[in-house]
């Protein structure tokens, strides 16, 4: 097992508008290829312009393979493509984490 633990920075006073253009045009297809995500929530304390998401997969092979068919999928495509028009994020940091031996997930 793999988690995807994704951090992304939006400019200040954005990161609402942000979050509701991806619920209205990003969510559906997201969650249609990855599922549900462990964590998906604005950050409260410290970066406040920030919000993270973890996502579980079985291993590398299986996130390649449904990142692959979400980054097809022209829903997504489209959702991408208004992201970058209204200029919200201005960073992206993405963490692969492997569960330590004596945690039981």
């Amino acid at each position: 097992m793999i988690y995807d633990h994704r951090t992304y920075t939006c400019r200040p006073g954005t990161i609402k508008k942000h979050m509701k253009l991806y619920e209205d045009h990003g969510w559906v297809p997201q969650s249609r290829h990855l599922g549900q995500p462990a964590v998906y929530g604005a950050v409260e304390t410290g970066d406040v312009n920030s919000y993270v998401h973890i996502w579980v997969y079985e291993d590398a092979a299986d996130r390649a393979a449904k990142r692959a068919a979400m980054a097809a999928d022209p829903e997504w495509q489209a959702y991408l493509g208004k992201s970058a028009e209204a200029g919200y994020l201005v960073k992206q940091v993405n963490t692969i984490l492997t569960p330590a031996s004596f945690v039981k997930a």
